[in-house]
């Protein structure tokens, strides 16, 4: 008997019968499974996606969290960077002032080493520097008395107290008696003479490189041979001993015996400091400070190698 499926459909016009045959009901089984088929995929799909979102919403905070961890960075290197650009424009201010100290220093040195770089500069500027101070320490620079008028110069003239032209070895100084007299340089006293003849009390200060200075007519010592002296020390007061015309302080300076114009000595000071090579002959100056620069930088190698010790001792 064959399998015969019957609708039937009713209406006002009457009952209308459809027969469905076997292979209409093979189809709409068929769509059936469709249907359910695509229910459930589309149902994986929907949990698949929803199982995304939760992952992508998890993922965005982990990358906004990142993000304000980064954000903090930056924030933190720019402050950085900022910080270091303050320190930067600091130093090279600094660097610009010391570099304009520099250029004036150089000036009054006489030194113009413009082009090299700053270390050279500071370099060169300290040895010139210190070598200027040793010499104008060492050798008699100034003069010995302050306020002093100058008298009488040196070379020939006629001698105040005895009318025989004589050549006059020193610098005169016409100044009161008790006038404190100071030492012109560092050295030690190597002759203190009293007498009231010739020279009358006479004093002489042996300095570095073969330079003497000597001091006659004085009233008072205030050192004893052999004591050290340094640059600006009282020695003694001047006074009006000996073959004199009237108080004054007679004022010599010698090297290696031979006599030199004081004048030169006296003004001799830091911003002329070149003047005296050309105004006093028979000193062999550039051999001088060859010696004074070649020991000035190996006392300041040894400074500079001593403050690296005692900065990696701090260390």
């Amino acid at each position: 008997m064959k399998e015969n499926v019957i609708i039937s459909v009713s209406s006002v016009s009457g009952t209308r019968h459809f027969h469905v045959g076997k292979w209409v009901r093979h189809v709409l089984r068929g769509f059936g499974y469709l249907i359910l088929t695509a229910i459930l995929v589309t149902a994986g799909v929907i949990y698949y996606l929803v199982h995304e979102v939760d992952f992508a919403k998890l993922k965005q905070k982990q990358l906004e969290h990142q993000s304000m961890s980064l954000n903090e960075e930056v924030l933190s290197l720019k402050e950085l960077k900022d910080n270091l650009q303050g320190d930067l424009l600091e130093r090279e201010e600094r660097m610009q002032t010391v570099s304009d100290r520099l250029g004036d220093l150089e000036k009054v040195l006489g030194v113009d080493d413009s082009d090299e770089a700053l270390e050279t500069r500071l370099d060169v500027a300290a040895i010139t520097s210190s070598v200027r101070k040793v010499m104008l320490s060492q050798i008699p620079s100034g003069a010995p008395v302050k306020e002093g008028r100058i008298s009488s110069g040196y070379g020939k003239r006629v001698h105040p107290v005895t009318g025989v032209v004589k050549f006059h070895r020193g610098q005169d100084f016409a100044v009161n008696i008790g006038t404190p007299i100071y030492a012109p340089a560092d050295g030690v006293v190597e002759v203190t003479r009293p007498s009231n003849q010739d020279s009358g009390n006479y004093l002489r200060i042996q300095h570095s490189f073969g330079f003497t200075s000597s001091y006659s007519h004085m009233s008072k010592f205030s050192t004893k041979m052999g004591d050290f002296v340094h640059k600006g020390d009282l020695i003694g007061y001047s006074g009006n001993t000996g073959l004199t015309s009237g108080p004054h302080l007679h004022y010599e300076i010698r090297f290696v015996g031979r006599s030199l114009d004081p004048k030169p000595f006296v003004d001799w000071g830091l911003n002329d400091f070149d003047t005296i090579f050309t105004k006093i002959r028979g000193v062999r100056w550039e051999s001088l400070v060859s010696m004074v620069e070649q020991r000035v930088s190996a006392q300041l190698q040894l400074s500079s190698q001593k403050v690296v010790q005692l900065q990696g001792t701090l260390k």
